[in-house]
């Protein structure tokens, strides 16, 4: 929908949202349901309202619980009893400058304002405890914005005494907390009031009259924040940005100007653009983003644009190059494939509006920003909040290199006309162990990220992950895979809860980048040989259907389960004696 579509159209998302909410119901039949507690300082029915929508459009269906007004440090440090019965999945503390309790004046000393900056400080800190305490979920808290006027002018950010220092150190503080707190968001509404604009974000008449911290038109903004905050919480981020080449990473046609008539690098206005562009998307390499390329040119051409002496990225940088003359929705769809993703892990970037529009039809949950000037590339993409950073892995550091690995695993498959040999010859050595403190942190992630391979699609926190290793009770294990080619890092996760001689498998996921190399072949015969040895006799396989994980629907069958149970939606119930397993064998070495 494009009102979702940087710039937000806000006055159908304000006018339209009943309309807008059945629409998104219809488009995700198969939503992820999870409770969020707004906890506010000032009036939060639009903003519940927006963040639902916002959380819709990534398939997640959120139930709220909103703290009466202004009574956010009261519903935390003291409860409730419909919070305590809510049991939130996540927390949004929405709060303002305006809940700030006192402000420094001229007439305070340096030590007064310390002191009234650390009593600030501590009332959201104690809170902050308390709530993790009691729940042990996700909370997302605001920075401050600032008030839209300045006491002392340009004077007031940085003396002492002035509101906008106080509120920055304050904002300090905040951030810190959240270095220490792997459970902790930033909201960061300080940026958010910034671009918007911050006379028109304070505008006083929606304080006093409604008691709104922001303006309403402002709302969806905000709540367009929170969502990528919690969808990428949730896995629902992007994976990939896929990109043209002529007018997207460099002005004018390859074929048409060569190389050397390219606009890319200082020499001119328009090639500086182009260039800061490229940087950009280097960047969001960093971070884990998988870049490829769709463009409609001869690849040679393609290879040589890339090689241009003044750009930044280079061939190596893309983990796919499609440069041919097919359709660009069938090359995205190739590289899907190729990569073992699905289509909506994309974000489509082409400046013609015919192409993108060819895209966004032929390819349901690609997301297609709307390009409209190379100087305006950089601020579409990352207002679209595509890839929101919530954790930074080791794999996500290294995940182009990752799947250059599997390219070249692919390459030498073809040598093989015999799979199994192929397998040997990639020297596999795959290292099972528990859940342990060193891949906490991977296996959390890879729970809320893995969609495809996924049988129960259970999303955990680093402290259910921690609570699961420490149950004796259950049977936890993960799977890290290297061969030849490189390390592929913790791949695969189980997770079983064992009731007297019955082993109940709450989860299993896998992620898709090594598929069909026998990975989950040696989990299960490691999961059988450890179940036998704690007396397990029969093991129970669940399967619950989502809108992407079809591939696994007869996984346990595969192994010789049956199906015990069925119901309405597709739920399913499978179960193996264990006795009767036959070990797989596969084509690796097995470590414990």
């Amino acid at each position: 929908m494009d009102c979702f579509r940087y710039p937000l159209d806000t006055e159908t998302l304000l006018r339209k949202k009943r309309r807008l909410r059945r629409e998104l119901l219809a488009q995700n039949p198969h939503p992820l349901h999870k409770k969020i507690a707004i906890l506010g300082g000032s009036t939060t029915n639009e903003v519940a309202d927006q963040l639902g929508l916002f959380l819709l459009q990534y398939g997640i269906e959120a139930e709220f619980y909103q703290s009466e007004y202004a009574q956010y440090w009261q519903d935390a440090m003291f409860g409730t009893p419909e919070l305590d019965a809510f049991a939130p999945d996540v927390i949004y503390i929405h709060t303002t400058w305006r809940n700030l309790t006192a402000l420094p004046t001229t007439a305070d000393s340096p030590e007064q304002i310390e002191e009234m900056l650390q009593a600030q400080y501590t009332h959201f800190e104690t809170m902050w405890q308390a709530l993790e305490q009691k729940f042990a979920c996700p909370v997302i808290q605001n920075n401050f914005d600032r008030p839209n006027y300045r006491l002392m002018g340009n004077r007031d950010i940085w003396d002492i005494h002035g509101r906008s220092n106080f509120i920055s150190r304050l904002n300090q503080k905040f951030y810190a907390y959240a270095a220490r707190h792997p459970h902790f968001y930033i909201n960061d509404i300080d940026y958010l009031s910034a671009d918007y604009g911050l006379t028109a974000w304070g505008d006083a008449f929606y304080w006093h009259m409604y008691k709104y911290a922001l303006c309403l038109d402002a709302i969806p903004s905000l709540a367009n924040s929170v969502a990528n905050i919690i969808k990428s919480l949730y896995g629902r981020n992007k994976k990939a940005l896929v990109l043209d080449l002529d007018n997207t990473l460099w002005g004018g046609v390859v074929g048409d100007d060569g190389v050397d008539g390219l606009a890319i690098g200082p020499e001119v206005p328009e090639g500086q653009v182009y260039a800061e562009f490229q940087s950009y998307c280097k960047a969001l390499k960093s971070i884990g983003v998988i870049l490829a390329v769709d463009s409609k040119n001869d690849e040679a051409n393609a290879l040589a644009g890339l090689n241009h002496p003044d750009g930044v990225l280079r061939p190596d940088d893309f983990v796919a190059i499609k440069a041919n003359w097919e359709p660009k929705d069938q090359n995205l769809q190739a590289i899907a494939s190729e990569l073992n993703l699905g289509a909506d892990s994309f974000v489509f970037a082409d400046d013609n509006p015919a192409e993108r529009a060819i895209v966004e039809a032929q390819v349901p949950g690609a997301a297609v920003p709307a390009l409209d000037g190379a100087e305006n590339y950089i601020k579409t993409l990352d207002h679209g909040g595509y890839f929101e950073v919530t954790t930074l892995s080791k794999e996500d550091l290294q995940k182009t290199e990752l799947y250059h690995q599997n390219a070249r695993r692919a390459a030498a498959q073809a040598a093989f006309s015999d799979y199994g040999a192929y397998l040997d010859s990639l020297e596999m050595v795959a290292t099972i162990r528990g859940f342990e403190p060193l891949y906490i942190q991977r296996i959390a992630q890879l729970t809320n990220k893995s969609n495809q391979f996924n049988l129960t699609t259970l999303r955990c926190s680093e402290d259910d992950i921690r609570a699961m290793a420490a149950d004796a009770n259950r049977l936890c294990l993960c799977g890290k895979l290297v061969d030849k080619f490189g390390d592929n890092g913790i791949v695969t996760v189980v997770c079983g809860e064992q009731q007297q001689d019955a082993l109940h498998l709450r989860l299993w996921l896998m992620s898709c980048r090594v598929l069909k190399r026998g990975m989950e072949d040696a989990m299960m015969d490691t999961l059988m040989t450890e179940a036998a040895a704690r007396g397990v006799k029969t093991v129970y396989g669940y399967y619950y259907p989502t809108a992407k994980n079809a591939m696994v629907r007869s996984f346990y069958e595969s192994f010789g389960f049956a199906k015990t149970e069925e119901d309405a939606v597709g739920d399913t119930v499978w179960q193996l004696d264990v006795a009767a397993y036959q070990p797989r064998h596969p084509h690796m070495k097995i470590e414990r």
